[in-house]
């Protein structure tokens, strides 16, 4: 994975300049990594969605993922990041797929307004799961869009790829934790979690003692779009943004369990999207 997210186009030409005291917290800081959940988050999405996948599913998955150097979920699960280093063409044409701006202050997505031309992660999620679910189609197609499939699906319950235009999804706004500069959107990728010093076997035993979530088979209509929607309640909620922009240990208290459970819900949904994809008639 490379060290910088997607870009979120701004609705607005101009940025706001940091209040001077704001610049001058952060003139001596170093910068939080910034990543989609980065390689922890979604290597742990694909391995709670492995848990819960159909023999059917597997089976497929196995197939088609046989030749690469780490054939499993988790091992694909950063590979539509790693893009903008391997496949730099497909890289730029895939960027706006990763996230989605909704622009209703109650989260109601429209496609007109916030995916115009498919380019965002509601879409693409939408149309690689159907490429992955068509049998008449190379496995080079379908591995592709299984790659896709695994990391948009944790994309999408990242709160801040469903946030707002303004800021890019929080990568224009400031934060200073423990001493540190950053942004939101980075200590949402991975501040939180890395923060906590679990290695990933830890995280997934914590991850997977969680409330199993509500049976998603077979998946609602529209449920990317509804995945979406929900990611943008948490960003809208108050308190998700600091005032005053530094983090304390209290935001972390109150958001950590936030992430956890988007993490949960994501590796669920995802085996639920797989399980459906694979199910399909031959």
């Amino acid at each position: 994975m490379t060290p910088i997210p997607p870009r979120f186009p701004s609705s607005r030409p101009l940025r706001r300049r940091p209040s001077p005291w704001l610049a001058a917290l952060l003139a001596c800081s170093v910068a939080l990594p910034a990543q989609a959940w980065g390689p922890l988050g979604h290597r742990l999405v694909a391995r709670l969605a492995e848990d819960a996948l159909t023999p059917q599913a597997r089976a497929g998955i196995d197939r088609l993922l046989q030749a690469e150097p780490d054939p499993g979920l988790a091992g694909i699960a950063s590979w539509a990041d790693d893009l903008r280093a391997t496949d730099p063409g497909l890289g730029k044409r895939s960027a706006r797929w990763h996230y989605v701006n909704i622009g209703d202050p109650g989260c109601a997505f429209d496609a007109d307004r916030d995916c115009p031309g498919g380019d965002c992660v509601v879409a693409a999620i939408e149309t690689q799961a159907r490429i992955l679910a068509d049998r008449s189609l190379s496995d080079a197609e379908r591995r592709q869009a299984l790659k896709f499939v695994v990391h948009f699906v944790g994309d999408v319950h990242q709160p801040l790829h469903a946030g707002h235009a303004h800021d890019r999804g929080g990568n224009d706004y400031q934060v200073n934790w423990r001493g540190k500069g950053g942004n939101l959107h980075s200590l949402w990728d991975s501040g939180m979690l890395n923060a906590q010093g679990l290695d990933e076997d830890a995280w997934l035993a914590r991850l997977r003692a969680l409330p199993a979530p509500a049976a998603v088979s077979p998946l609602p209509a529209r449920a990317p779009q509804r995945w979406a929607e929900q990611s943008c309640r948490v960003v809208v909620a108050p308190g998700f943004y600091p005032g005053g922009h530094v983090i304390d240990q209290g935001y972390v208290d109150a958001h950590l369990p936030v992430a956890e459970a988007q993490l949960r819900l994501a590796g669920a949904r995802l085996a639920a999207t797989l399980n459906a994809a694979f199910a399909a008639p031959r």
